[in-house]
């Protein structure tokens, strides 16, 4: 993964005045505040309701769009196309209307477990904020537990959770490692996302084969070289 970019340290409270191990790593997300906690449990934007309520009006955006491009939304090709574009960008940004605290409130366990965990290959499919057309790509994630787990189809839960809205994959990349550092308070996370931005592909540039690569790195993964580069060889393999 040439030209992988290790993203600056996420500011978590806490973080700053980790105690350092002999090896110069730092220590794990414990000291995480409450606030930050309850901004982690609390970040629904959308429900159910909202969605009943909005489509119409998405609709009829929708039918805008169609006639501005010089379409006739009357003629027989299009007479639901509205409803099914709206239908489908809800789905495509059904992550807001999902929370995190009720994918891991079961998940959660402990476990006298000190090695490496990784799940890598989790498809993730994500919309661009500035274009809205699609980002496709890979998510690779690990983490050092701190005497506790996560159940491992979780990690693509909360994948899917952040994903499945507007996005940059700047943020998305963080987010993610955010939202593990904050249920677990491991002693570090990594993750690494490789996605086509069709943004790049069907318009602009036109760069059939591009891929952005990005990654955060916090705790020992981003103060440990050795521990960061077991993490970045294993997800090669």
């Amino acid at each position: 993964m040439n030209g992988l970019h290790l993203d600056a340290r996420v500011n978590l409270p806490g973080w700053s005045s980790m105690p350092k191990s002999a090896g110069g790593a730092g220590g794990s997300a414990s000291a995480a505040s409450p606030s930050v906690m309850e901004s982690w449990r609390e970040e629904r934007t959308r429900s159910v309701e909202d969605n009943e309520t909005s489509l119409p009006s998405i609709a009829a955006a929708y039918t805008t769009i169609l006639r501005g491009l010089g379409e006739d939304p009357q003629r027989q090709g299009l007479l639901k196309t509205p409803w099914r574009a709206a239908t489908a960008m809800q789905f495509f940004t059904k992550g807001y209307q999902e929370k995190i605290i009720d994918v891991l409130n079961d998940a959660i366990f402990d476990e006298d477990h000190d090695e490496m965990v990784i799940v890598k290959d989790i498809d993730m499919f994500s919309m661009c904020e500035h274009h809205l057309v699609p980002i496709f790509g890979r998510v690779h994630i690990g983490y050092l537990p701190n005497k506790r787990v996560l159940g491992l189809s979780k990690l693509a839960r909360i994948v899917e959770i952040y994903s499945r809205r507007l996005q940059v994959q700047e943020r998305l990349t963080k987010q993610i490692a955010v939202a593990i550092t904050e249920a677990l308070q491991p002693a570090g996370v990594g993750v690494v996302i490789e996605a086509t931005h069709m943004c790049m592909v069907m318009r602009g540039v036109q760069k059939m084969n591009s891929k952005t690569v990005t990654s955060t790195m916090l705790g020992v993964f981003r103060e440990d070289p050795k521990t960061r580069d077991e993490f970045l060889t294993l997800i090669r393999s």
